[in-house]
């Protein structure tokens, strides 16, 4: 069942969206070579606490962390640890909030110091889609049509994986809900899109193969042929004439800039 909100409900998830954001800005100061994704995961959860909220990964279907960091060929889900990251790492940042009885979710993917100029493209084209398909999240329209504008742009024109496997999600009260929101399909198939839908929009594509695998742990997702991932999330509600974007990359650019010395200008 798809749930449309109601206007004050979406204020409440753009306030629980905007936390995610602010949180990301935070790992884009945090981040630096040697720290461990466990370290990220820590100062994350503290972060989000300390803001008067709960993180939506933790515990949910028992995944026992606060966020998901996939580095380099993990494509999602990837599960914090104890390896230090390093120049030329690709990290893939996920965050959920619940404030106020609902959810807020979002994703970016850093360039931790150097990367090919292939891997800066890759980034740049994911991030493109994710706003090329959020362009078709308006009234009247279906979720067909934001798959096929991600697909055509990364798949079509640019000869990347898209996964198959994951896709993106309504969200409120419950971080999962109708409708998916898959990055490849058809014009005008899928379910129609209605006003005050809210839905979370995440491109996660591949330099390589779109096949993936599973790891051991039953969580990490990762290439089926090595090559790095990318992955960008945004929350929207779908309005008439232009879908009404509940979470900012802003605050998270600015911080990328700051630290420039860090981070992959792309």
């Amino acid at each position: 069942m798809i749930h449309i909100k109601t206007n004050a409900e979406v204020e409440l998830i753009r306030e629980s969206s905007l936390l995610v954001s602010a949180t990301l800005s935070e790992v884009a100061a945090f981040l630096r070579p040697g720290i461990t994704t466990l370290d990220i995961d820590r100062m994350v959860e503290t972060y989000i606490r300390d803001h008067g909220a709960i993180p939506s990964f933790k515990n949910y279907r028992g995944y026992p962390f606060a966020t998901c960091i996939s580095v380099n060929d993990a494509v999602v889900h990837g599960f914090p640890n104890q390896h230090e990251l390093r120049d030329g790492d690709v990290i893939s940042v996920d965050v959920g909030v619940f404030k106020n009885g609902f959810h807020g979710d979002s994703a970016y993917t850093f360039a931790l110091g150097t990367v090919t100029p292939e891997i800066a493209s890759l980034m740049t084209v994911t991030r493109e889609s994710l706003f090329r398909g959020i362009e078709k999240a308006v009234t009247g329209n279906r979720v067909g049509d934001i798959a096929n504008a991600i697909q055509e742009y990364t798949e079509k024109k640019h000869k990347y994986g898209v996964v198959r496997e994951l896709v993106g999600h309504g969200l409120g009260r419950h971080l999962h809900e109708d409708p998916q929101v898959p990055n490849f399909g058809k014009k005008g198939t899928g379910a129609k899109l209605k006003e005050n839908m809210v839905i979370a929009i995440e491109p996660m594509v591949n330099l390589g193969v779109k096949e993936v695998f599973y790891d051991a742990d039953g969580w990490t997702v990762r290439t089926k042929d090595g090559k790095v991932a990318c992955h960008y999330e945004h929350t929207i509600c779908i309005r008439r004439h232009k879908a009404d974007i509940l979470s900012s990359f802003e605050p998270i650019i600015k911080q990328e800039k700051s630290n420039a010395a860090l981070f992959s200008d792309y």
